[in-house]
């Protein structure tokens, strides 16, 4: 069979390649990343990458002690690449396993705005639901996040991987599987099964709840 990884930098990124083994069974823990500096000002992000914020490192560490997993995996965008490594080092995992698929939608010319400044610019969009330019496609984000779980479930195999992505993806493949559409806090997600291609939802997961997180002034 072809080769289903490559090394990058250090870590492994999924890539293309048929590795599966029959009739194993990945299970994926689809997070969404710590509080980010834009998710702090109210700022529509999509495929913007600002950082993440001290209260959104703390919470990355914080989620990592939830129920033992094999392996991390992340977007590419640092708020969740550093989720992630945060994650990875408190369990004591390997560095993660970047998946580019997993970025977050590409809400075009909104990002970077607050809702304020999105109603300035484009009155009504959101009320409406209608989109500006440069906005991704459902079809197209499903199609990309499908395509990446699908190579990352042949590299878990038979094991579980907490995999740090982003709000608008989870919501995504949540409404692919049939679930009722909610929102999603940071650092909270929800499991799914892959296994012969087949993805099935599990529940959803709060690893920060009743947990007291403050950041020092």
């Amino acid at each position: 069979m072809g080769e289903s990884v490559r090394e990058s930098q250090g870590a492994t990124t999924v890539a293309a390649g048929r590795a599966s083994i029959l009739g194993a069974v990945a299970r994926l823990l689809l997070i969404r990343h710590g509080q980010s500096e834009w998710n702090a000002l109210g700022r529509w992000q999509g495929q913007g990458d600002p950082p993440l914020s001290e209260l959104g490192r703390q919470q990355a560490a914080a989620a990592a002690r939830l129920d033992p997993v094999d392996m991390v995996a992340a977007s590419t965008l640092q708020r969740s690449r550093a989720s992630a490594e945060i994650m990875a080092e408190v369990m004591g995992l390997d560095p993660p396993i970047p998946v580019p698929e997993l970025v977050e939608r590409d809400v075009g010319e909104l990002s970077g705005l607050t809702r304020a400044q999105i109603e300035q610019r484009f009155p009504g969009f959101l009320e409406d639901g209608r989109r500006p330019p440069g906005w991704e496609q459902d079809d197209a984000l499903l199609g990309r996040v499908v395509t990446g779980l699908q190579r990352l479930a042949e590299l878990v195999g038979d094991q579980t991987a907490a995999v740090v992505t982003h709000g608008g993806v989870i919501r995504s493949l949540e409404g692919h599987l049939g679930c009722p559409p909610d929102r999603i806090a940071n650092m909270s997600g929800r499991w799914v099964t892959m296994a012969n291609g087949r993805m099935a939802a599990g529940e959803r997961v709060h690893p920060l709840h009743g947990v007291d997180i403050r950041v020092p002034p």
